[in-house]
């Protein structure tokens, strides 16, 4: 009983619930009270700097050195009556996590004394070098300039620690040549494409008033939360962020109790605390649940501009880990953390809003409107249909592998659910057949376009990508992912498609058809040629892979193989076309996400093996040894051998699983060093993916039948229903 196992369970059994005490119970009182946001520059920068932040928030205007330093003057000023010391450049390198260098505002002076300061140039660009980041071969070691460059449209924060608090400031993050190094470069290219050809199309077809638009994002996070005393006395959790081995327990989530349950005491503490903290950063959090699986929570803010939401995402993923360690929790951002029960995603919904108030993917109250409706839905799915395998690949992860596909989430499959009213809706559109209504029947021609209802979806949650109202809720994406990845190739494609549509219906325009004629005639073309993306059943079945099979459709389920769809020449052209990425880029970018797969499914198999040969082998030989000695006791005193039978074949049935563990294991170890001696990082992860991992489950089958058969006491590695019930 004094393994690390028990003492854990021991630890959880005396926690006691943290205190958690709130500036107001008016979340209004101090809500982005961290932000250096419109408020406060009003207050610490002069007019002159305040308006050319604006126009470099709103307009995309460049920021005058001279007007920096009376930024970065005001900035450090807000900063310091905040409390903060340090001050850094906060960016998002192709790691998946954030990245900061701290510097302290304090300067030694000449006369021995020291002043507060913060430059202009400090404000604007950094070089910190940041030479171990992922660069894909953009640049050598020995020539390692990295620089960060401050992205004004995401607000400074402040990061408050126990003992300390620095000032944020948003930048991306570029090599010496300016390719990109992170993910916020590309994505505000693709933000700044997509707003173009929003506003080319509205403004020529629908409304001259519309001058700017945006894209925005509501991220739901799923997550998973476990003792941090369990957590650490599982190598597995600690090092790969998911469970390698572990029985399913006897219950688990099919009496579906837990989802939408009462919050148990110490997670609901920790919810109020992550929320207050969120709150002052101006993470606008909205909903807070428990998810389907045990132990599985989700939390989902208001819907923001995509660059903030992203920035605020990233940091509400750093804030978690923060905020459950005094909570003597550990948040599993992994998708797949335990086998048997649901994993996590990061629901992305993305709709696309002009100045004038309009949600182009809501549907109007007028056939005028309602066109304007139909001309983006239409461009979507048909930007969907055709870049359906990179969209697949935005989303291709190694955790991401485990979920798609499984009973919680949609299957790699890329396909759209409308819903049964625009699915007929369309039908009718491309056939010019009569439009049926709730009120009235008419006929399509290019004045009477058909009444759409709000709110007229059922939802799907086998889809990848689905229509739920008023936006498309892109729900592969998983649940540890940067959300950048996905926004860029969808904003991407989306501003490419658009584009396209634009310059077909411009033709017919020249060529005498009428402006809503022309619309419609290329919004038919688009309906007919992409209608075997649209898929209203359930994505689940075995009978939809083999109707996606027979429609064309993509069903491409390992990282490596999905990958490739970067670097395919259509992907190339739509990237390179909108000055997304370029060809370089674009190359170092799919090696970089190659190499990321193989380092995660080589420290797997590292981890995996520790684990089999120094936990799960010992424990099973030390119950062996009992069972055996308790044999040879009875054979001694003359029992008969039919009253310890049972005993001897679990004697055997012990001795075969360690035998096939023991020979996966070493056959694990020789195929992960010949996949390393292959040369190319794409062959590599193919050989990672398709010879050792396969690995895994045969050794986790031998071993979750040793942890049914071992002597509870025996076994080292906390089980399941600790994990996942032990609160």
């Amino acid at each position: 009983m004094s393994t690390l196992r028990f003492k854990a369970l021991e630890t959880v059994q005396h926690r006691t619930t943290i205190n958690v005490i709130s500036p107001s119970t008016k979340v209004s009182d101090y809500f982005n009270s961290n932000v250096f946001n419109d408020a406060a520059m009003k207050v610490y920068l002069s007019k002159e700097a305040y308006q050319a932040v604006n126009n470099a928030i709103k307009n995309g205007h460049k920021i005058d050195r001279g007007v920096a330093e009376q930024v970065a003057s005001g900035m450090k000023n807000w900063a310091m009556s905040k409390g903060a010391s340090h001050y850094t450049h906060w960016f998002q390198p192709l790691t998946g996590a954030t990245a900061e260098k701290h510097d302290a505002f304090f300067e030694p002076t000449e006369d021995g004394k020291s002043a507060e300061k913060f430059s202009g140039n400090a404000l604007v660009q950094q070089e910190p070098d940041a030479s171990s980041f992922p660069s894909g071969g953009l640049r050598n070691t020995f020539e390692a300039r990295g620089y960060t460059a401050w992205d004004p449209s995401s607000p400074a924060f402040i990061m408050e620690g126990s003992n300390g608090k620095t000032l944020c400031i948003p930048t991306i993050f570029v090599s010496y040549t300016g390719e990109a190094l992170d993910f916020k470069a590309p994505l505000i290219k693709a933000l700044h494409a997509v707003e173009s050809a929003v506003v080319n199309v509205s403004s020529s077809y629908f409304d001259k008033n519309v001058k700017k638009a945006f894209a925005s994002l509501g991220i739901e996070q799923e997550y998973f939360l476990v003792d941090e005393a369990l957590f650490n006395a599982r190598p597995d959790l600690t090092l790969t962020g998911r469970t390698l081995l572990g029985q399913s327990p006897e219950k688990g989530q099919q009496l579906e109790d837990h989802y939408f349950g009462s919050i148990p005491p110490r997670v609901y503490d920790f919810m109020v605390e992550m929320e207050i903290e969120s709150y002052k950063l101006g993470i606008p959090l909205k909903t807070r649940h428990n998810e389907v699986a045990p132990s599985q929570f989700e939390c989902a803010p208001m819907f923001e501009e995509v660059n903030l939401a992203i920035d605020h995402n990233q940091l509400l993923m750093d804030l978690m880990e923060k905020v459950a360690q005094r909570h003597g929790f550990k948040v599993l951002l992994h998708e797949k953390p335990f086998a048997g029960v649901n994993g996590s995603g990061k629901h992305n919904n993305w709709s696309l809003i002009t100045n004038t108030g309009v949600n182009l993917l809501s549907p109007g109250k007028t056939p005028e409107t309602n066109l304007q409706f139909l001309t983006f839905f239409i461009n979507v799915i048909k930007a969907v249909h055709d870049n359906a395998d990179l969209l697949r690949a935005s989303i291709a992860s190694a955790g991401n592998d485990h979920r798609l596909g499984a009973n919680e989430a949609p299957p790699a499959i890329m396909s759209i659910f409308i819903g049964t009213q625009l699915t007929k809706v369309l039908n009718e559109f491309s056939s010019n057949k009569p439009t049926t209504s709730s009120k009235t029947k008419s006929s399509i021609d290019i004045n009477k376009i058909p009444e759409i209802l709000l709110d007229n979806t059922d939802r799907n949650r086998t889809s990848p990508f689905a229509f739920t109202g008023n936006k498309f809720e892109f729900r592969a994406v998983g649940s540890s992912a940067n959300s950048a990845s996905a926004m860029i190739v969808l904003n991407s494609i989306m501003a490419d498609q658009l584009n396209k549509f634009k310059d077909e219906t411009d033709a017919l325009i020249k060529k005498g058809s009428k402006k809503e004629e022309a619309i419609i005639t290329v919004l038919k073309s688009y309906v007919k040629s992409s209608k075997n993306i649209l898929f209203e059943g359930n994505g689940y079945s075995n009978e939809w892979v083999k109707e996606a099979a027979k429609r064309g459709l993509s069903n491409t389920k390992t990282t490596p193989e999905a990958l490739n769809a970067y670097i395919s020449k259509k992907s190339k052209e739509v990237f390179s076309k909108n000055n997304i990425f370029s060809e370089r880029e674009l190359d170092a970018r799919y090696e970089i996400m190659q190499e990321n797969y193989v380092k995660k499914i080589d420290i797997e198999a590292k981890v995996l093996a520790q684990l089999a040969i120094s936990h799960v082998i010992p424990s099973a030989i030390n119950y062996q040894q009992k069972l055996s000695e308790n044999v040879a006791s009875l054979k001694s005193i003359g029992i008969n051998k039919k009253h310890y039978e049972a005993q001897l074949k679990f004697i055997e049935e012990i001795s075969n699983y360690i035998n096939h563990i023991r020979v996966c294991v070493d056959k694990m170890i020789i195929e992960t060093e010949k996949s390393h001696h292959i040369g190319k990082t794409h062959q590599t992860a193919l050989a990672l993916c398709h010879k050792v991992k396969p690995l895994f489950d045969e050794i986790r089958n031998s071993s979750d039948a040793l942890e049914f058969i071992v002597e509870d006491d025996l076994w080292k590695l906390p089980k399941y229903r600790e994990l996942l019930f032990v609160k």
